[in-house]
Formats: structure tokens, sequence, C-alpha cells
């Protein structure tokens, strides 16, 4: 699943807050409804700008169980689409906006954490499956062949 997910990232992609510092790592969970941590949490203040980690449409941005949250749908080759996720956040688009990378999205939001200093929740969901959100930022580079030196020429 990985290999044709990262297959499928063709676009330029950034971290969501500068400067960034994960403090608290992708965990999934063994079973859909185990537990784990669906994303990552990256050090962010409140009022912390937050921006778009991939181009893209806002298809969510409102309140999911008393938290601010942004939903952005990458365009591309992946099926099911990729969507990035923000919490909590104040949204500063608005459902249907066309954003580019690293366009300021949201600020973070003033609401009670989990972590010490407040956090952004960083997620990225293939359909209804959560994968690792860093994956869009650790693509691979192209192949480049080298020469060799000192081995001989088939002949």
């Amino acid at each position: 699943m990985y290999r044709a997910l990262l297959l499928a990232l063709t676009a330029a992609a950034t971290w969501p807050v500068i400067p960034p510092a994960v403090v608290h790592p992708w965990a999934p969970p063994a079973t859909p409804y185990g537990p784990g941590h669906r994303g990552v949490d990256l050090a962010a203040p409140p009022g912390t700008p937050v921006r778009a980690a991939a181009a893209g449409r806002v298809t969510f941005a409102g309140q999911v169980a008393g938290q601010g949250v942004l939903t952005i749908t990458l365009p591309g080759r992946a099926s099911p689409p990729l969507r990035t996720t923000y919490e909590p956040v104040r949204a500063l688009v608005t459902e249907g906006t066309e954003v580019a990378v690293g366009q300021v999205v949201a600020t973070t939001a003033d609401t009670p954490s989990h972590c010490a200093d407040g956090c952004l929740h960083w997620g990225l969901l293939r359909g209804d499956v959560y994968v690792n959100p860093l994956l869009l930022l650790h693509r691979a580079a192209p192949s480049r062949l080298l020469p060799v030196a000192g081995v001989a020429e088939p002949g």
C-alpha cells in the first residue's frame, strides 16, 4: 500500500507548521477501532499559523466533537483520493477553496490539548484508512545511474 501511495504523490509538500517539531509520532492501530495515534502531533501553541501541507481543495472546515477541523483533498492519481486533516484549528478558508502548498489555511485553536504547550494534530487519509502524513514529505528521489570505475565492460 505504501508503494502505491508514494507513486500517487506527485506534487510538492511542506510541513504544516514552522518550525516543525514532532511531539507525538505516528502509531497506527492494529485494528480499525484499536488504540493508536492516527497522525502526528506537531508542537504549535495556540494562534500558530497552519499551512496546507500540499495543494488541494478544502472539503471540510467545521467542528467535530467540539474541535475545529480542516480537511484538504489532494489532486492526483490516488483512488480513493488522499486527504490531509488538521485539528484543533480555526479555519481561515471555506469549503470549496483551492489552496496552494504552504498557504496559511488556519491557526491552531485555543482549546484544551493533550499536549502541554499545544499542538497541531496532522493526519493523512486514503479513503477511510489513516496513513503516516510524514510520507508526504519523504518521497524518494529519482534514481540515477552513476559510472562504475574499475569494472570491465561486458564483451
